[in-house]
């Protein structure tokens, strides 16, 4: 009886080894399965702040040409045309948050232009269960719009000589704005009124 105890104990030792090791496996499955999750979210986040970055420096660009086109009543040309050009903040930030840009688009619309933005993470997965994971990265996007958020204003020209004296804008939100073209305000106090920078789905 002892002898044959001591065969099946023998005889059920590989399978609690086969066990152990089936059960390791799933484990370190399971764990590049949440690396690549994580790192997948930490790209995602890299990408949105690229795409925002890149909205918020083409408004901030923006003021010079927007000031320009008041007096001679050129805004709509301006709206309908005006570049979007803030690519260069997207690669910054996308590097300030491990990873990098492969792709920045703009997209002139008039009132709501677009940016978007595709990233790959600076870390892959690199599993030592799942092949080909070391040249594995996450690769994600976002895209940001810069819009218009007073579509309604009217001029005034108060000496009728060709040349607006003065704009009044009424913006979403409730929100009134003067700007007298010969005395523009600084851009960095009007400018988050006049445009609005968002996230939206791709």
């Amino acid at each position: 009886m002892r002898h044959r105890a001591r065969t099946d104990a023998g005889q059920a030792f590989p399978i609690y080894v086969v066990m152990v090791a089936g059960l390791l496996f799933l484990a370190f499955v399971f764990f590049a399965v949440g690396k690549a999750a994580a790192l997948r979210n930490e790209a995602q986040g890299a990408a949105d702040a690229a795409a925002l970055a890149a909205a918020q420096q083409t408004r901030e660009q923006l003021g010079p040409l927007f000031f320009a086109s008041l007096p001679m009543k050129m805004l709509d040309p301006f709206l309908r045309a005006h570049p979007v050009a803030g690519c260069p903040a997207a690669y910054g930030m996308a590097s300030a948050n491990a990873a990098h840009v492969t792709s920045c688009e703009p997209f002139s619309g008039g009132l709501r232009d677009r940016i978007k933005v595709q990233v790959k993470g600076n870390d892959p997965v690199d599993s030592p269960v799942v092949p080909d994971t070391e040249d594995t990265f996450p690769e994600t996007e976002a895209t940001a719009v810069i819009e218009f958020r007073c579509p309604d204003w009217e001029s005034a020209d108060f000496n009728d000589d060709g040349v607006q004296d003065m704009y009044y804008f009424s913006c979403r939100g409730g929100e009134m704005l003067q700007i007298a073209p010969s005395k523009p305000p600084l851009w960095s106090k009007v400018s988050k009124i006049l445009y609005d920078v968002h996230l939206v789905d791709n």
